[in-house]
């Protein structure tokens, strides 16, 4: 369950016990992708990971937490150099899976390219992964 930009990590507790007892047999994951802040700007407060923890599994998108919503006027923009950094941020506060969108040419997507991470970089980052993770 991906938290709502405009939710407090705490109140995904709730969410949780929704899903249970509506037969979701404890099989809840809990998404991390950034809290609204101002206008076309998403921020990742990380004492949100540890706190959805005690939920939830949770999942950091790298991706989206970079996007920038209506940040290039018609559509959604976004910072991709900043990916890496939230990625290996998160590992090292700890969470339980990572989702990332990724593009052989993200310049040429036909949606979220601008905060999509390109192919040829997964490798490296995903090996970073790793390391942080061993740690």
């Amino acid at each position: 369950v991906k938290k709502g930009q405009f939710a407090a990590p705490e109140d995904m507790e709730h969410v949780v016990d929704k899903v249970i007892s509506g037969g979701g047999g404890g099989q809840v994951a809990l998404c991390e992708r950034g809290t609204t802040f101002g206008y076309r700007n998403l921020v990742v407060d990380f004492r949100s990971l540890p706190i959805m923890r005690q939920f939830a599994p949770v999942v950091f998108d790298g991706t989206h937490s970079v996007q920038r919503p209506a940040g290039l006027g018609g559509k959604s923009g976004g910072d991709r150099h900043m990916i890496p950094y939230l990625v290996r941020a998160a590992c090292a506060v700890g969470i339980d899976g990572l989702f990332l969108e990724t593009h052989f040419d993200p310049d040429s997507a036909l949606s979220d390219g601008p905060n999509m991470l390109p192919l040829d970089e997964l490798g490296a980052l995903l090996d970073t992964v790793e390391t942080l993770r061993a740690v």
